[in-house]
């Protein structure tokens, strides 16, 4: 699993929120906290700023993580007792004054025990908000009735106004998700990865501290702050969130994260703008009969618009051991994880929705240079494990002392934007290779990729599309392209590999062009002969 956390199955489960709501804008919490509102600290000024500075400090001292209060008790909310605890709705706090940015706050248990500390901010001064048993419903006997006060919780989330469901959450280490267009949590974002995918231990830098910002009016908008922790690094996060729903009820989730990182410590591998999803089988590599479901997977495929333009497409794996791919870039202007198939029948799933997961995309504000995009990819015999981590590395290693910025578009979203100059690779399957109906060559593999955009609506079987694919080792055979019957903008690509020696992996890319023009994206894959 990536991330010391409670599996992915169960990391909001605990907290659903039910009834109806006192829906307090947070000028009037701090008056009736007594009554209906948690309790708040005293007003200190607070800005990005100050925050920025208290980061740097901190960086110049060593590490010590804060330890929970009452930790024996915690460790006795397990994954059963966590689930019987329900933020009271009553006790719902609203950052606007149109009641549509309610906040419910996550309570401490054994998988999320490091207290992480929550304020309130408006007008320039920020108050902590004070646990209290009765925020949260819990049943005679439960061990987090004998919890003291102001011991913190674990993390919060931004419900919809009717509180009967949510759009963003902020729990475990700096883990964040969004439900995304349809409502469905699916893979994570984090505020930072460290030394992901090597040999050493990896490091997980934790939120300790946010702080909410009061909106005026309308919350279609919010702004949180956040300060970040680890043995090697501290941060000053800027996070404003917006949630948008069109027409068809498809929403987008929008966040601008503004982070400056301050090193304590040399950080071998840095990841920025990191992600861990899943990914058991999809149809290029389903294992025969080990469930009945022909798909499985919160995220299918890696997407990435290089510095030049390039379009890159790589479907995800399963791979035979820990596998990580790097693509060297310059100044990348996106990246993501992507769940592009929505077809349910390929599923077949009516209680966990695969075909509802987000994709999540990343577009720098400012360039991020030089460096890779770092997919990571850990074997898995099961849905409950996050074995897929992707994320930026910058070439330039941060140094202990020194500081970075970066500024970049996080969105969750139904699927980006893409030009319609390109048609995108939308399925791949693999098989024996060789033709039907004659003996098949012993060890040759068949590659099938469909291609979809309306750039190949007009283009017919003769006018001269060429399938250009190119193989890290191994011989291609049998390689050719044609339209698929009755679907006008859907083309079809196959071809055989034939890997004589060896079990290590094989790159493989593959794209469609006429004349001197491509018509596809990249389409990228490893394969491994032996698996």
């Amino acid at each position: 699993m990536i991330g010391s956390h409670l599996d992915r199955r169960q990391i909001l489960a605990g907290a659903a929120a039910a009834g109806v709501a006192a829906n307090l804008p947070l000028g009037r919490a701090q008056a009736a906290a007594s009554r209906l509102g948690p309790a708040l600290g005293p007003a200190q000024p607070f800005s990005f700023d100050t925050l920025k500075q208290r980061a740097a400090e901190l960086a110049r001292s060593p590490w010590a993580q804060e330890q929970p209060k009452a930790k024996e008790i915690i460790q006795q909310i397990d994954y059963d007792a966590y689930q019987k605890i329900r933020f009271r709705p009553d006790m719902t706090i609203m950052l606007d004054a149109d009641k549509q940015l309610p906040i419910q706050l996550f309570h401490l248990g054994q998988f999320s025990p490091h207290p992480v500390h929550i304020h309130l901010i408006r007008e320039g001064k920020a108050q902590e908000i004070v646990y209290s048993a009765n925020l949260f419903e819990t049943p005679v006997g439960h061990p987090a009735r004998e919890l003291p006060d102001n011991i913190g919780f674990a993390g919060f989330r931004i419900m919809a106004p009717d509180l009967k469901t949510d759009w963003l959450a902020f729990l475990g280490a700096s883990y964040f998700r969004s439900s995304g267009p349809f409502n469905q949590y699916g893979l994570s974002a984090r505020g930072l990865a460290i030394d992901t995918g090597l040999s050493t231990p990896e490091e997980f830098p934790r939120f300790t501290e946010f702080w909410l910002d009061e909106v005026p009016s309308h919350g279609d908008t919010m702004t949180l702050y956040a300060l970040l922790d680890s043995p090697s690094v501290t941060g000053a996060y800027r996070i404003t969130a917006r949630r948008e729903t069109d027409g068809r009820g498809v929403a987008r989730v929008d966040q601008e994260i503004d982070c400056e990182l301050y090193a304590r410590a040399d950080i071998t591998r840095l990841g920025i703008a990191p992600f861990s999803s899943m990914y058991w089988y999809g149809e290029a590599d389903r294992p025969q009969a080990v469930d009945w479901r022909p798909e499985i997977h919160d995220s299918d495929g890696l997407a990435i618009w290089t510095g030049s333009g390039e379009r890159i497409w790589r479907p995800l794996n399963n791979p035979p051991r820990v596998m990580t791919n790097t693509f060297v870039d310059k100044d990348v202007r996106g990246f993501g994880l992507l769940q592009r198939d929505r077809n349910l029948v390929h599923y077949l799933d009516d209680s966990v929705f695969y075909e509802r997961r987000a994709s999540s995309w990343i577009e720098p504000i400012e360039p991020f240079g030089e460096g890779e995009v770092h997919l990571l990819e850990i074997p898995t015999d099961d849905e409950i494990h996050d074995n897929i981590a992707a994320y930026w590395c910058p070439r330039e290693p941060l140094k202990a002392g020194t500081q970075r910025r970066f500024h970049y578009w996080l969105r969750w979203l139904d699927d980006i934007p893409f030009p319609t100059s390109l048609a995108r690779a939308t399925a791949t399957w693999t098989g024996i290779g060789g033709r039907p109906g004659q003996a098949r060559p012993k060890g040759v593999r068949k590659f099938v990729v469909d291609f979809k955009g309306p750039v190949l609506k007009d283009i017919g079987r003769n006018d001269g599309v060429e399938i250009i694919v190119t193989t890290s080792r191994g011989e291609i055979s049998n390689a050719y392209t044609h339209p698929i019957v009755d679907q006008r903008e859907h083309w079809r690509a196959f071809f055989d590999i034939d890997v004589a020696n060896g079990e290590d992996p094989v790159d493989m890319r593959l794209y469609l062009r006429l004349g001197e023009r491509a018509l596809t994206e990249t389409w990228v894959y490893q394969y491994f002969p032996k698996a």
